[in-house]
């Protein structure tokens, strides 16, 4: 089978090069350039140069050929716009669940197919398997081996084409047995540490890359204490189901008068719900935490302590628009629920849920109260290792 590997200068894609030529696989190794831009990376952090050459010292390591494609004005358009206009909007983007689903298995898979290529394949800790359903493949994505690297949370926008056409050759093996590998074969990235930061951009000050587009604009930081009345709920009697998951995923709303002006910030669209850091607060016993921000009238609220009772909430909606299955052949129906575990952010454990089906979208009921549901953000739903679908959160 011909396969194209995504390299990208680091151990995962190298060693997964490396297996599929070990299983007789003819190997191409294709390195995606994504950003030219170094004004807003950290330049000590591997730009993208560092990256290709190492990609170029793994294909000459394994002959394999290897070539470079430039994706960053495809790139810019698709994930940086949007990160702009979402981050305007109010809301936190995932760029790097956007990543996979239009670049890597989107234009990268297209160039791969175009090469003549079977499959392509990535360094991600993720599994695909395919089971018969009344003579249809169906293929099914599985959190990788190693929890602590689990990624199949970035690929929860995948559809059954683009995992039918994909292989991640490292998704059994934990990471530590991947740099073993690495190191057994002599791999230059064997000790390579992990990227961080921005898909493709790498280490970047967010505030700093938001200003390119987002100008700064001083407002309002307002902390609203515990005791605030808005948190004092009486018992609540609802008609209806609906009606209660309305009540319950419905964010806290604030006005200036509920709290305190304790300061200034330099634009509501650069913070995120949850966020600790860079707000400059002092004089508090415990780090303050964003419950909301309003890009309408540029004023954030705070409050204090990481059990603040206006960080939680028991659901979340996702509009019926948002909604994707990976599984598509297990969509739910109008009315229907299903017992699940989902993950709001990437690297959160699991958590205990009931998804409910209404014509406007899913309601998403927690077991236990969550911290910081983010707007702009992926929720995705598992049933055991098996990812079935995933939406935005609304």
């Amino acid at each position: 089978m011909k396969v194209v590997v995504g390299l990208s200068g680091g151990v995962d894609s190298s060693v997964a090069a490396y297996l599929l030529q070990q299983q007789g696989h003819e190997v191409i190794g294709l390195f995606m350039k994504n950003w030219n831009d170094s004004e807003f990376t950290l330049e000590d952090e591997c730009p993208w140069v560092e990256d290709s050459n190492d990609a170029l010292l793994i294909a000459q390591k394994l002959n394999i050929p290897y070539q470079v494609i430039d994706l960053s004005e495809v790139y810019k358009e698709r994930i940086v716009d949007y990160m702009f206009h979402e981050y305007e909007s109010g809301r936190t983007p995932n760029p790097d669940v956007l990543c996979n689903r239009e670049i890597k298995f989107d234009i990268f898979l297209k160039t791969a197919l175009s090469l003549g290529a079977d499959k392509v394949a990535t360094g991600h800790y993720a599994r695909v398997q395919s089971l018969n359903n009344e003579g249809q493949t169906i293929y099914q994505l599985l959190a990788g081996i190693d929890s602590n690297k689990d990624q199949s949370y970035f690929l929860c926008q995948l559809n059954q084409y683009q995992l039918s056409k994909t292989l991640f050759p490292i998704g059994n093996l934990t990471k530590p047995e991947v740099r073993q590998i690495a190191s057994e074969i002599g791999l230059v990235t064997a000790n390579k540490k992990d990227s961080q930061g921005l898909c493709f951009i790498g280490k970047i000050r967010l505030p700093d890359f938001l200003q390119q587009k987002l100008k700064p604009k001083k407002g309002n930081l307002v902390e609203i204490f515990s005791d605030n009345p808005t948190y004092k709920k009486e018992e609540q009697s609802f008609s209806t189901k609906k009606e209660e998951l309305i009540y319950l995923s419905t964010p806290f709303q604030y006005t200036i008068e509920d709290g305190k002006v304790i300061g200034e910030h330099s634009g509501a669209h650069y913070y995120t719900i949850g966020q600790r850091k860079g707000l400059g607060i002092g004089g508090h016993i415990e780090p303050c935490f964003v419950l909301d921000t309003d890009v309408q009238n540029n004023t954030i609220y705070v409050g204090e302590g990481k059990n603040h009772p206006g960080l939680f909430r028991k659901a979340l909606f996702i509009d019926q628009k948002e909604v994707h299955w990976v599984r598509e052949d297990l969509q739910m129906k109008i009315g229907e629920t299903m017992r699940v575990r989902v993950r709001i952010r990437y690297r959160q454990s699991l958590q205990e849920a009931i998804l409910h089906q209404f014509e406007e979208g899913i309601f998403i009921e927690f077991e236990n109260l969550q911290s910081a549901i983010t707007r702009g953000q992926f929720a995705a739903w598992y049933v055991e290792d098996e990812l079935f679908g995933s939406g935005v959160i609304s």
